[in-house]
């Protein structure tokens, strides 16, 4: 089981989200991805993109308006 970084900070939905099912591809079953993200909708969209492709959301760590979400895929 890996642990991999995405930032994703200073991008605008729905580029954040792009780039999480861009990576999705490299990740294998157990792998825990790590987004930073800052755009308004962020945590939104992860949700989102997490129910509809089923992979698992293990948290949410809000600094400010930064956030950091992990996912396992």
């Amino acid at each position: 089981m890996a642990v991999e970084i995405l930032d994703t900070l200073g991008l605008k939905c729905p580029q954040p989200v792009l780039k999480i099912a861009v990576k999705a591809v490299d990740m294998k079953t157990g792998d825990i991805l790590e987004v930073l993200g800052d755009c308004p909708t962020f945590e939104r969209d992860v949700r989102v993109w997490c129910e509809r492709l089923g992979k698992v959301l293990l948290s949410v760590k809000k600094e400010g308006v930064k956030k950091a979400i992990q996912i396992r895929f």
